[in-house]
């Protein structure tokens, strides 16, 4: 004989005590997720606070001029932020430059032509090397890389490109293998497995469908690349791009070892300089209390300006991509 309660159609006792812990369980859920979620901005927001803390002192000194600068003098506590940012750009645009194209060949052989017994082994191989930590490239670069690129490479192509017009003067000056080129390779061949790596992954989400539909009506293999594949990966292809850019930006001890850490601005990519990082690493355990101290946390406050412009600008990129596959469908 069946309840009361059930033959009236309401809920048993039992089905009440479920319902009422599954509620809670929810809540509690949601506060713990969402205090996880604020706390990134808190955290955030406590980084930028201490930045501005720290920096005004110099800020209200040299003012805007501060980024605009090309002295550093500790001794006569005159600073400026234009060399070590000149350098930070160049190195990183220069690793981009170079990766970028490397990462998107790896992740098509990878995901369209590479036979199976190879796949394993070559993608290992690729996730390995954003394994490795970034001092172990910065003693390869100053002690391996930086004797053979300033013997054999950049004669070469000091020979050969350096004698182009305007382009040339890239390409001037004493062959000794450190400076800006030698880091920017050096930051090449350490984001070029993060980029390939998050390429890679991207690809193999496509469906087989549109490959094979692409395939079948005559398409060659780099059309389907270039007009199947990559518009529907585009954001995880930026978001790679990204990712890699922000670890170029702020590099520190591979940089610092093959940089050069020298205080000027030159045309040439062969001479030396610094970037921010190397000059935080070289100088921040060392700095006194003052201007020098503030005008270093200044450098810090312009690295996180800069890698705010460029996420910016990726996301405006990718609305605007989308967008334009809106129209276009």
């Amino acid at each position: 004989m069946q309840s009361t309660s059930s033959t009236l159609g309401l809920p048993s006792a039992k089905a009440v005590q479920v319902a009422s812990r599954q509620r809670i369980q929810d809540f509690l859920f949601h506060a713990i997720t969402q205090f996880f979620s604020m706390l990134v901005l808190f955290v955030l927001a406590g980084i930028i606070g201490s930045l501005l803390i720290n920096a005004w002192p110099a800020l209200k000194t040299f003012g805007p001029g501060f980024f605009l600068d090309d002295e550093w003098d500790i001794v006569n506590d005159q600073f400026g932020g234009l060399i070590s940012i000149y350098g930070t750009l160049v190195s990183s645009i220069i690793a981009l430059a170079i990766a970028v194209p490397l990462s998107f060949g790896i992740a098509v052989f990878l995901t369209e032509m590479c036979p199976d017994f190879l796949k394993r082994p070559l993608g290992t191989a690729v996730e390995l090397l954003a394994a490795v930590p970034s001092i172990i490239y910065g003693m390869f670069g100053l002690f391996v890389f930086a004797p053979i690129f300033g013997d054999y490479i950049e004669p070469a192509l000091q020979a050969t490109i350096g004698k182009i017009p305007l382009i040339g003067i890239l390409f001037s000056g004493p062959t000794n293998g450190i400076g800006m080129l030698c880091a920017g390779l050096i930051l090449a061949m350490m984001i070029l497995p993060f980029i390939a790596s998050v390429m890679r992954d991207v690809f193999e989400i496509v469906p087989p469908v549109l490959k094979e539909s692409a395939y079948g009506i005559g398409c060659t293999r780099w059309e389907v690349v270039t007009r199947i594949v990559l518009p529907y990966t585009q954001a995880g292809v930026v978001g790679g791009v990204m990712l890699g850019l922000g670890r170029a930006l702020g590099e520190t001890m591979a940089v610092t070892f093959v940089i050069g850490n020298a205080s000027r601005i030159s045309p040439s990519l062969f001479a030396p300089g610094s970037s921010i990082a190397s000059t935080l690493a070289n100088q921040f355990g060392e700095a006194d209390a003052g201007l020098h101290f503030s005008s270093l946390f200044a450098l810090g406050l312009a690295l996180f300006f800069i890698t705010f412009v460029v996420l910016a600008l990726a996301k405006w990129m990718l609305l605007r991509m989308e967008k334009a596959k809106g129209v276009k469908s």
